[in-house]
């Protein structure tokens, strides 16, 4: 026999009632109408290249494309300030920025067909002199790659177009804006019941005090859409996709080698591995027609890529774990 039990009631004040009406009426809407839009079909950014739909999930609809990226704009600032400071932010005539910036003009006309938004982002391309093995785009379009990138894994042009196209995409795709609406909601919900009960407001929305755009953690599947949309404008754009192999065996090779002395701050939130190899190669059909059209050729007559390093060892096992990933570190 099964009894039949109802949770006890709890009286709210009217006062408080009132308090917590608006928010959660608010709230409510929110999240239903985030829900309503997972309905709507799928957007893909063009016939050709990877299949994959264009950024900016339902979620993201809570915060503002404006909003997130005005935050991008102030943070970025920030950290050039700071860098600058220190006497660690390139100038503007150091040839490995001329070189990051050269390889950036030539993909940036392939990100609209992504996102439309970013045909009117005001693009920068900076160099911090810091030894860590890092490079990030923040939404609208900032882009940095730190030195110890450059000097650890010692890019090929392929390779460091894939990690420009890497990035980038992560803006396209909304990534950052997705995360920080899922965060807006938990928060949201938090100060919904926090209120009810009396306890005042303990949540912090995503985009107020302490909220750092870079320490947002992106998810496995991120990942896997950076790495897609990364090679498809790279490709366009006349860089050989195939690097994005070699480059992720380069960073496998530094980050387990005791003797770089490097901090792969990159490879805690962009693990490497054979299942993400795997992945690549298996879209890598995709992607070379684009590369082959763009410089003039077809993939038959493609010659072997061939990269600048050696003997290099198997990339580490990827378990799949997106709880070890870690935040990026400024």
């Amino acid at each position: 026999m099964r009894l039949a039990m109802s949770a006890p009631s709890v009286a709210v004040p009217p006062s408080r009632s009132l308090a917590v009406a608006a928010p959660l009426r608010r709230l409510t809407l929110a999240v239903l109408g985030a829900v309503a839009l997972l309905g709507a079909p799928a957007v893909l950014a063009q016939s050709d290249g990877v299949n994959v739909q264009r950024g900016g999930g339902a979620v993201s609809q809570l915060v503002p494309a404006e909003a997130i990226e005005q935050q991008a704009a102030q943070e970025y600032e920030q950290i050039k300030q700071e860098a600058r400071a220190k006497g660690a932010l390139a100038p503007s005539n150091d040839p490995r920025l001329a070189r990051l910036r050269t390889i950036s003009e030539r993909i940036l006309p392939q990100a609209g067909r992504w996102n439309d938004r970013a045909r009117g982002w005001k693009w920068e391309v900076n160099l911090i002199k810091a030894k860590q093995v890092n490079a990030f785009c923040m939404p609208g379009g900032k882009i940095a790659v730190y030195t110890g990138f450059l000097d650890q894994i010692k890019p090929t042009d392929d390779e460091l177009a894939m990690v420009i196209g890497h990035e980038i995409a992560h803006a396209l795709q909304e990534h950052a804006r997705e995360r920080a609406a899922k965060a807006e909601i938990t928060n949201l919900g938090a100060n919904v019941i926090s209120q009810l009960f009396g306890f005042g407001n303990l949540g912090n929305l995503a985009l107020g005090t302490g909220a750092h755009l870079l320490t947002l953690k992106f998810s496995r599947s991120d990942e896997t859409e950076a790495d897609l949309v990364g090679m498809d404008i790279a490709a366009r754009a006349g860089y050989d996709p195939r690097a994005a192999v070699t480059l992720w065996q380069k960073m496998g090779k530094v980050s387990q080698s005791s003797a770089a002395g490097a901090s792969m701050d990159f490879l805690s939130t962009h693990p490497s591995g054979q299942s993400r190899i795997a992945e690549l190669q298996r879209h890598m059909p995709e992607v070379l027609p684009l590369y082959a059209r763009a410089i003039g050729t077809t993939v038959e007559r493609l010659p072997a890529y061939r990269t600048n390093m050696g003997g290099l060892a198997n990339a580490p096992v990827d378990r799949g774990d997106e709880d070890k990933q870690q935040p990026l570190k400024r």
